[in-house]
């Protein structure tokens, strides 16, 4: 099975409970609700669906493996909303989009897999509109939610999936993001890493 019918079976089946909850959380903290929304590594969509649901976004999923495009062009024709959709074949190292074109950037999961964390995240900033805001990282909703998708990931595949995630995640933490956006040179920004999960918020200030 290639990844991404495995990756969109876990988070139709595992993750599913997830999704509305993050998308609330964007929309109360970003309180972005129309524009241009890109979801970066979307995956099967799950995250840009959730946030259609709730807001007036147009959605574009980026990833750069065809097969999860493919899975959702599906969704969107299944769901009815494909005039609100649009897929690209792309990575995050070289967003093919201008300047300063994206109201809201976001991303659930496909951080850990960036090979350029500096490159991927100065592309992010440079397509963000003025007052654009980036929400990027690994949160499950709430502590709650994660604990009952860690037994679930245990149930299935019979091992500890927070020791599995722990390893594939370290060094990439509060410190870790901190020092590479400083780098950068963006300053507008909040990293929160606690109990429910990792997010970096970027705010594209108007005079920047």
């Amino acid at each position: 099975m290639d990844k991404a019918y495995e990756f969109d079976e876990i988070a139709q089946n595992v993750f599913l409970p997830i999704y509305p909850l993050i998308a609330n959380q964007i929309k109360r903290e970003t309180k972005i609700d129309k524009g241009v929304c890109l979801d970066i590594g979307c995956g099967g969509g799950h995250l840009g669906f959730a946030l259609m649901k709730i807001t007036n976004l147009d959605i574009i999923f980026l990833d750069n493996n065809k097969d999860a495009l493919d899975i959702s062009n599906k969704r969107s024709e299944d769901l009815g909303i494909a005039d609100r959709t649009n897929t690209i074949l792309g990575d995050v190292q070289n967003i093919p989009f201008k300047d300063k074109s994206i109201n809201l950037v976001v991303s659930r999961g496909s951080l850990w897999f960036w090979e350029d964390k500096k490159r991927s995240l100065e592309e992010i900033y440079r397509v963000l509109k003025e007052g654009g805001i980036a929400y990027i990282g690994g949160g499950f909703g709430d502590e709650k939610t994660k604990k009952q998708i860690y037994e679930k990931m245990k149930q299935r595949d019979g091992e500890d999936f927070g020791e599995k995630r722990r390893k594939f995640t370290t060094g990439n933490d509060l410190e870790f993001y901190n020092g590479i956006l400083k780098e950068i040179g963006i300053k507008n920004f909040i990293i929160k890493d606690d109990e429910e999960g990792l997010w970096i918020i970027i705010r594209k200030t108007m005079a920047a």
